[in-house]
């Protein structure tokens, strides 16, 4: 399987079902990783070939290429590329001195699906494994939630019962 050779990460040396523990109740099949974006969004292909996104932000997983070459092919396009890997964000966090390394992203203290979240004013740097962990859970309880509910966030140490 040829990977994307446009890719700005090393990808390799992230452990992709680390990754995805926390989100195997949205993405179960077995993936590879073929990218991501400075924000953790994931790039991920299956035993078929066909390549997903799983957009941590919004807590959404969707195909996006029939194979790796159509994958390869689509982020050759400036607005194709400038939108799954958020360039113009990731360029404004780079120049407030946000830049994330192989195994971090940036994150924000309120999660970008809250309507206060994702605010670059905010925005920091997060190890990519703890980040995403913290947001499979956020978006696996409020899956079935409607749009614009209102929820509470109830934080608890990890030794805590709930």
């Amino acid at each position: 399987m040829k990977v994307n050779m446009n890719s700005r990460w090393n990808i390799y040396s992230l452990d992709v079902e680390r990754l995805l523990k926390d989100w195997r109740w949205l993405c179960p099949q077995p993936l590879k990783l073929v990218d991501r974006n400075a924000f953790g969004d994931l790039f991920l292909v299956d035993e078929a070939g066909e390549v997903f996104l799983l957009d941590v932000g919004r807590g959404s997983f969707s195909p996006i290429a029939t194979s790796i070459d159509e994958f390869n092919k689509q982020i050759c396009n400036l607005a194709t590329r400038v939108g799954w890997f958020e360039e113009e964000a990731a360029s404004q966090a780079a120049q407030r001195g946000l830049v994330p390394g192989p195994t971090q992203c940036i994150g924000f203290p309120t999660p970008a699906v809250f309507a206060e979240g994702g605010n670059l004013n905010t925005a920091y740097i997060a190890d990519i494994y703890d980040h995403l962990g913290f947001l499979g859970d956020i978006h696996r309880q409020i899956a079935d939630l409607p749009d614009g509910s209102k929820v509470q966030l109830v934080v608890r140490h990890s030794s805590e019962k709930t």
